[in-house]
């Protein structure tokens, strides 16, 4: 049994362009996740994807029993593959995730989904933190522009800026083709 899993986080319906909340890059993004799901599941390696879902109902996105909740159908789970719900930005936090991943004996960790500056970076830190091993699929991951003290952070330098960060000290972070060529 592979002592590897792929952690899918917050591929869902609200960051896509019709959604609540679009991300940008979802689409590709989502296109890499699944080529990575497909392998996985060709290898018989675990894949658990995580759904957020906020609790009030007053939430700019993911609101409780939302279309815009539930997980895209580019990276829908298969019967087989747990769904770990989730409150908070730490998939870890009050989660059944981290049991999960003991009850399969897995020790490494590939993170790909959304925000790569919130969850992505969250789960990724918490994993480290626990001491799973972790790869970031840094183009299966996707985020959005942010503004600070009046100041337009453009995704693609939000992105880079927390690639460039877990790359330093949580994770090893590579391309989805690298990755998979890796594996071969």
């Amino acid at each position: 049994m592979s002592k590897q899993a792929l952690i899918v986080v917050d591929i869902q319906n609200d960051y896509f362009p019709q959604g609540k909340w679009p991300l940008v890059g979802a689409d590709a993004a989502a296109d890499n996740a699944a080529r990575l799901i497909e392998a996985f599941r060709q290898a018989g390696d675990k894949v658990v994807h995580i759904r957020h879902e906020f609790t009030s109902d007053d939430a700019p996105f993911f609101t409780p029993g939302s279309e815009g909740a539930q997980l895209h159908a580019k990276v829908r789970n298969r019967a087989d593959e747990p769904v770990v719900l989730k409150h908070f930005v730490n998939s870890f936090r009050e989660t059944e995730l981290q049991a999960l991943l003991e009850h399969h004996g897995i020790e490494h960790l590939v993170v790909v989904g959304s925000m790569s500056h919130m969850c992505v970076d969250g789960v990724v830190r918490a994993a480290a933190d626990l001491g799973y091993g972790v790869t970031v699929i840094h183009d299966a991951c996707a985020t959005l522009d942010l503004e600070f003290n009046g100041v337009t952070v453009p995704a693609a330098q939000v992105h880079a800026a927390f690639m460039a960060a877990l790359g330093f000290a949580y994770a090893s972070v590579v391309s989805t083709d690298a990755f998979l060529t890796a594996q071969r």
